[in-house]
């Protein structure tokens, strides 16, 4: 996303929290429209009714409720990047305006049958399959393919675990900061168990994570039995189906429940093993 490279709309695909948002921000500000404004629009948390006049606005008087003129999103973003997620939630007849805009970059405001031309970028997100829903009807073939100019696909973070400590040390120093606090640090222990953790809420789930053990702890060392128990727990895939399993042997399961009694004891073995009923010896 280093320069322009003549990108004028492009799609990012991805499950929820891998960065979508920041990936189209990184488009904008890293091209020739940075100067211009960057207008998110969250598709999902507006009904279709309102999408569209959110999208392309309307006239006074164009229906109920519609007291005075406003201006849509797409003249908002004028000279700039329009950022449309949870793309795959709009309706058929949305999708129609929204092609017939890609293609001649014009538009009217609801209720207005004056022609508004405008230069705005297009960036759209989704978490869903939608060639999977262009086979089932719902979502528009051509509109995808137009949308699909520059495809961008992100990983979940289970699959790229590597970036996990960079982020994490990210995360961890901008909540410190804003908490005014040390940055804690963590063992290997502690930093192997978040490796093994399945993520699912992606990076989002990783950032709130530092935010909570940024104010509980303030500083100091995390150590493995510090972490909530589902970072602790079994380690998860996805098998061939797609469906989450958890493997366990009885050694594995031995060893949670080992080290979920030393987290609830904090670290004192006598205390862990009169919560697990055995002698300490055996522990």
């Amino acid at each position: 996303v280093g320069s322009e490279m003549c990108i004028r709309d492009s799609l990012i695909e991805g499950e929820t929290g891998t960065g979508k948002e920041r990936i189209a921000q990184a488009i904008h500000q890293n091209s020739t429209r940075a100067e211009g404004p960057f207008v998110p629009v969250h598709c999902a948390a507006l009904p279709d009714n309102l999408l569209e006049s959110e999208l392309f606005g309307h006239e006074r008087g164009a229906f109920t409720g519609a007291t005075e003129r406003r201006v849509g999103r797409f003249e908002l973003a004028d000279k700039g990047t329009l950022f449309l997620d949870e793309i795959g939630e709009i309706s058929l007849t949305t999708q129609v305006k929204l092609l017939r805009f890609l293609e001649q970059r014009e538009f009217e405001r609801i209720g207005s049958s004056k022609v508004i031309k405008v230069d705005t970028r297009l960036v759209a997100a989704t978490n869903r399959d939608l060639e999977k829903m262009v086979a089932e009807g719902t979502f528009r073939e051509d509109l995808y393919f137009r949308l699909n100019v520059v495809p961008i696909v992100m990983p979940p973070l289970r699959d790229r675990t590597e970036d996990l400590p960079l982020l994490l040390d990210h995360f961890l120093k901008e909540f410190s900061k804003i908490n005014k606090v040390a940055a804690p640090s963590l063992e290997p222990g502690a930093m192997q168990c978040l490796r093994r953790y399945f993520w699912p809420g992606n990076i989002r789930e990783l950032r709130n994570f530092a935010e909570n053990v940024v104010v509980l702890h303030r500083g100091g060392v995390i150590h493995d039995y510090d972490l909530e128990s589902k970072f602790r727990g079994e380690m998860r895939s996805i098998d061939g189906s797609g469906k989450v399993v958890s493997p366990l042997d009885k050694e594995e399961n031995e060893k949670r429940l080992l080290k979920e009694a030393l987290a609830d004891a904090k670290g004192n073995r006598t205390r862990a093993s009169t919560l697990l009923g055995i002698s300490r010896r055996t522990l």
